[in-house]
């Protein structure tokens, strides 16, 4: 399993629970490089983005800021969700994510 329903991704993301340091790469990348998205609740900004459009990545204060910005080639999470494939959220892959971690 490498994919997750956006709804679910959404909520957990939104909510903050057990989602930083989410890696993942869209299949239609020939290069297949990875990115990375997550949530610190420290921070002004909790919502953080790593390799995309903007040099050094970029931060959010809500999880719809992140998934609306046009960051990934000109378009937006939502836009190429399809094509996303999860590499890993917490370090864990995604079956190991959704056994091990807690979820809404």
């Amino acid at each position: 399993m490498n994919t997750l329903d956006y709804e679910y991704f959404f909520r957990q993301l939104k909510a903050g629970i057990s989602i930083d340091e989410t890696c993942f790469y869209f299949v239609d990348d020939p290069q297949k490089e990875e990115h990375y998205i997550g949530f610190l609740p420290q921070y002004e900004k909790p919502y953080w983005v790593g390799y995309c459009d903007i040099p050094d990545g970029c931060e959010f204060h809500t999880a719809e800021e992140l998934v609306n910005a046009k960051i990934f080639d000109g378009e937006s999470l939502i836009e190429r969700w399809r094509n996303i494939r999860i590499v890993s959220i917490w370090g864990l892959c995604i079956e190991d994510w959704i056994k091990s971690c807690s979820h809404i």
